[in-house]
């Protein structure tokens, strides 16, 4: 049984999910703040809040029948029968519970006893998160549905994880942050709409109104251009920004793949096609973390 909840947790997803941590944690070091409990609890925090994310989208699409036979993609576990709806939930709530737990460790280990504001801030972002990562698909007003999952996958993979994470080690904010935290958040957010090309007509049959939906293939390809070119814009003047050598031109490798992956997606024309450059952008995006990050501390 564990077997299959370990195919549920989708752990091919953690690397896109860990990539804010990664930026957030560089920059700080890159300005003498590092903390080796911060990060091992944001990474620990993190994952659970995707695993929880996984389970609930597994459960929400699971029960309202958008996985079904006509899904492209990997199996889900609900769907394939191989873990009942009963189960799923139950996972749900433990897996909330144990991040929950992760994420009271994290603020304590940032803010002590002290910072009663920061720790309650940061008490109230927890919970919002273990919030969006449920209600994505689950229950009847489930945010996936309406097209308000790019906004949320944004707000919480991108500005959240890279702004919050750097203000853990440091206390404080710069506004350039915001810049690489926007990137990582358009990344994710194309890889987001990569899935939603893909699934648009089994979605629309199950009226999962997803932004793709709303805007039909064209404009979510436009849509796909811009923010992944966005990406590398906003990160390009954050570098020029704070240039002090050429290392912190590594990040440009990881934009390679990118490049290819985007010219793929305008000659595709079979939605099918689209399910292997999810892991490609994904994993293009985990490169760019690790690259960016190494970049400015040589």
């Amino acid at each position: 049984m564990f077997k299959h909840y370990l195919k549920a947790a989708r752990l091919r997803t953690l690397p896109l999910s860990i990539s804010g941590i990664i930026v957030g944690s560089f920059i700080a070091t890159s300005k003498g703040y590092f903390d080796l409990k911060i990060l091992i609890f944001a990474l620990l925090t993190t994952i659970g809040f995707q695993v929880l994310s996984n389970f609930a989208n597994d459960y929400g699409d699971g029960v309202k029948g958008t996985d079904n036979k006509d899904r492209i993609g990997p199996e889900r576990a609900l769907q394939s029968g191989l873990i009942s709806p009963k189960q799923m939930l139950t996972a749900i709530i433990i897996t909330g519970i144990i991040t929950f737990i992760l994420a009271l460790f994290l603020i304590f280990v940032a803010f002590g006893s002290s910072h009663f504001i920061y720790s309650a801030t940061f008490l109230i972002l927890g919970i919002a998160s273990i919030a969006a990562a449920i209600k994505y698909t689950m229950g009847k007003n489930a945010y996936g549905y309406s097209g308000l999952g790019d906004i949320f996958v944004f707000l919480f993979f991108g500005v959240l994880s890279v702004c919050g994470t750097y203000f853990l080690y440091t206390k404080q904010l710069d506004y350039t942050i915001f810049l690489p935290a926007i990137t990582i958040g358009l990344l994710s957010t194309g890889v987001l709409n990569l899935n939603n090309m893909r699934d648009i007509e089994n979605d629309k049959n199950a009226n999962k109104n997803t932004l793709v939906v709303k805007m039909g293939s064209k404009k979510a390809k436009n849509y796909h251009y811009i923010i992944l070119i966005l990406s590398f814009i906003f990160v390009t003047i954050y570098t020029f920004l704070n240039f002090k050598n050429p290392k912190q031109l590594l990040f440009l490798i990881a934009y390679l793949p990118i490049l290819k992956h985007l010219i793929f997606v305008i000659k595709n024309n079979k939605p099918v096609d689209l399910d292997p450059e999810l892991k490609k952008l994904a994993l293009s995006t985990f490169l760019f973390a690790v690259l960016f990050g190494i970049g400015l501390i040589l």
